[in-house]
């Protein structure tokens, strides 16, 4: 039994260690040759609020898989399937015939602070949205948005 409770204790971290945070899993893909990777800093998207409304957004990164292979295309989606961080809760789930959606959000004190889109399937893809960001502004722009007809 004492055995039995030190090889789980050791175990432990490293079943931890397995998982990936957001910034692992970015830097991950960034590197790859048929990865398009967009990564828009603070300083830009405070240049960008001097012409537009950013809602507190002050970071965008995004993955485009267009061009990767099956192989990297699949490493993805597996990882995505398996991503889990305590941090996150899942705002949003879909499936379709070709493609699944996942959308994650990380919430301080009523705040978003990032907003996560997954897309995997016939299109994979990985938006991360990083910023202070009020649900009102969200629900503001959705609104506009459906009386634009958009």
């Amino acid at each position: 039994m004492k055995r039995l409770m030190i090889l789980i204790l050791l175990l432990l971290p490293l079943q931890y260690g397995k998982g990936q945070n957001l910034e692992q899993f970015f830097r991950t893909y960034h590197k790859e040759q048929d990865v398009d990777a967009i990564h828009i800093g603070n300083i830009t998207m405070k240049l960008a609020g001097l012409f537009t409304e950013t809602l507190g957004v002050n970071g965008i990164e995004v993955l485009d898989f267009d061009e990767a292979t099956e192989t990297l295309r699949q490493r993805f989606q597996d990882e995505v399937k398996s991503f889990k961080d305590p941090e996150f809760e899942t705002l949003l789930t879909e499936n379709d015939k070709e493609d699944h959606t996942k959308i994650l959000v990380k919430i301080k004190d009523e705040i978003i602070r990032e907003l996560v889109i997954f897309q995997t399937g016939s299109d994979c893809s990985f938006i991360r949205i990083k910023g202070k960001i009020k649900p009102s502004d969200i629900e503001r722009v959705i609104n506009e948005q459906e009386k634009d007809g958009n």
